[in-house]
């Protein structure tokens, strides 16, 4: 059982003893070594609640909790708090008991099918900085999910469908490009002239059109060209991919298309339930749990006037894909917080028409913006999106520059590998170790530093680690864990802190979670790699050392994985 669910149900028992069994123990970290090792924060609350003296229950519930081999001090301090200080024959027994697991002590009791669709770019177009963090947050937490046990299916619900594809078949067919040989490049350059020619030419516009219910209807000629575009397109995006080292391949794909047999019958259980109501021309459910200012009940439209489908419809048709197909008993959907009413509506309307059953748990995995250091969203100079192959070979280029300054001597091959390892992992950490809801500036220099929070920072801490090794020679695994020196305890006590770490994470759908413990890991290495001598130590005290720092590696490299980053033995 993690820590901290012990030490809760412990607490949780030892309240209902003394007459409150509502109470909630709130057990939280100390935020200082001098208060121990975790705090019991709810004994002011169930002694408001019993109208007795805070201190008076504290001293009752210390009287009666049985923490027996797990704490060997509690402590009570101002009005009734309780300072827990975990044995050191506890945390090493746990420590052992968790680095001979192969999951290291996590796990759920109850595995779920996940759903987690994330990426999700339009298609015919590169992918620039916008797909960033839906891409690397999404395959965090598919990484995390997946790890805990549950069964995690990756859906990319890319942009393949739609009025941009009749633009664009009307262009190349007008222009007679349908057979020349086509990168997205190409494509990209005949969109913006389509666009262009479908805004200022109405004749052309309704051609656009035509080409949708073709290519809807499924017009060989149509459907052969607009499976050209989505090839070059997905190309495009597994290269992206591959250079990010994420999780999604071709398989991955089940785009805005694949529901489109699926829209009118959609329309037809929305009509046969009473849902609809008819609205100048379009299809309209009107829901009571969204109002405006006026009263007005919320206009969800899921079908335009002439009969033309939107991505509302399609989003209600994947969403009864995802349970009623998949099996799904939890679906995240990692998309720009802007999206927000629009996921609470579908997500209103999908249960009341019966797509997702009740107990089904539907979340908005929301996240902010990369902003610039102007404070505006990341843009080039001329105010275009940024294409994220740029920005990634720019990661790469700077990370060479920087390992290059450190180890001169050192082959080039040697020396891109690494660029490539850190630069990725600089991008990806300095998104992720943000509170996803977060807006942040995207800051090179930040980013690539060796100090502070950082993706450089941990993995040369963890290159620190495997320098030990080289140097230890032969090391024995199965060496009893001593634990003697503040800082042992300490870096003891962070290690056996991962499952419950790794849990809130999955939880809270944050992988900041995870990384602020990678850093706080890092950190208690550093200061017991100070403290305790390893290499210079003798006999069973170097044995027990070494087996810390082994841990402290496997730990180390687990939760950067989980986090999609590479850990290199030098750097």
């Amino acid at each position: 059982m993690a820590v901290h669910h012990l030490i809760s149900s412990r607490f949780a028992a030892a309240l209902a003893q003394v007459g409150a069994p509502d109470a909630t123990p709130n057990i939280q970290m100390a935020s200082k070594p001098e208060f121990g090792d975790y705090q019991a924060n709810g004994i002011m609350g169930a002694a408001k609640a019993l109208k007795m003296n805070p201190r008076q229950l504290a001293e009752q519930v210390v009287a009666c909790v049985d923490l027996a081999g797990i704490a060997d001090k509690l402590e009570i301090a101002g009005p009734g708090f309780i300072n827990i200080t975990l044995s050191n024959e506890y945390l090493s027994k746990t420590l052992a008991e968790q680095h001979t697991d192969a999951k290291l002590g996590t796990g759920v009791a109850l595995a779920e099918t996940v759903v987690i669709d994330y990426s999700s770019p339009n298609l015919a177009k590169e992918m620039h900085v916008g797909h960033l963090r839906s891409s690397i947050i999404g395959d965090s937490l598919t990484r995390i999910y997946g790890y805990l046990g549950h069964k995690v299916i990756r859906q990319n619900h890319v942009g393949d469908w739609g009025t941009q594809f009749g633009m664009l078949t009307a262009y190349m067919l007008e222009n007679k490009n349908q057979n020349t040989e086509l990168e997205l490049g190409d494509l990209e350059g005949f969109y913006r002239a389509a666009k262009v020619r479908f805004d200022a030419d109405p004749a052309f516009a309704d051609l656009s059109r035509e080409y949708v219910v073709k290519l809807q209807s499924g017009d060989a000629e149509v459907r052969a060209l607009w499976q050209r575009f989505l090839n070059i397109s997905m190309k495009h995006c597994e290269d992206v991919y591959q250079k990010l080292g994420l999780l999604l391949t071709r398989d991955d794909v089940k785009g805005e298309s694949s529901y489109n047999d699926d829209l009118p019958v959609v329309i037809d259980d929305l009509r046969a339930q009473g849902l609809l109501t008819e609205s100048q021309g379009a299809q309209v459910v009107f829901l009571e749990e969204f109002r405006n200012k006026d009263g007005d009940a919320a206009a969800f439209i899921v079908q335009k006037q002439g009969g033309g489908f939107l991505y509302s419809t399609s989003d209600l048709a994947t969403a009864r894909y995802r349970t009623g197909v998949l099996g799904a008993s939890r679906i995240l959907y990692v998309v720009d917080a802007r999206q927000g009413l629009h996921f609470q509506q579908l997500f209103t309307l999908a249960r009341k028409a019966g797509f997702v059953p009740a107990d089904t748990h539907l979340e908005h995995v929301a996240f902010g913006t990369m902003m610039g250091d102007d404070g505006k969203p990341f843009k080039t100079r001329s105010g275009e999106l940024i294409k994220l192959v740029d920005l990634l070979s720019e990661a790469e280029s700077r990370a060479f520059d920087l390992v290059s300054s450190k180890n001169p001597n050192m082959d080039e091959a040697t020396r891109k590998h690494i660029a490539h390892a850190v630069g990725i992992a600089a991008v990806k950490y300095s998104d992720l170790s943000k509170h996803r809801t977060s807006d942040y500036v995207f800051d090179w220099d930040s980013m690539l530093s060796f100090e502070g929070n950082t993706a450089p920072y941990l993995q040369y801490a963890y290159t620190r680690i495997a320098s030990i090794f080289r140097q230890a020679g032969d090391v024995d695994s199965k060496a009893k864990i001593e634990l003697i020196e503040p800082a042992e305890h300490a870096l003891a006590l962070t290690l056996i802190q991962f499952p419950d770490t790794l849990q809130q994470a999955a939880n809270d759908t944050c992988p900041h979670i995870l990384c602020s413990y990678l850093y706080q890991l890092a950190t208690r290495f550093s200061r017991f790699y100070d403290a305790c001598p390893v290499l210079k130590a003798e006999g069973e005290i170097r044995s027990s050392r070494l087996a810390l720092c082994q841990a402290a590696a496997k730990t180390m490299q687990t939760g950067l994985d989980l986090l999609g980053i590479e850990v290199l033995q030098e750097m």
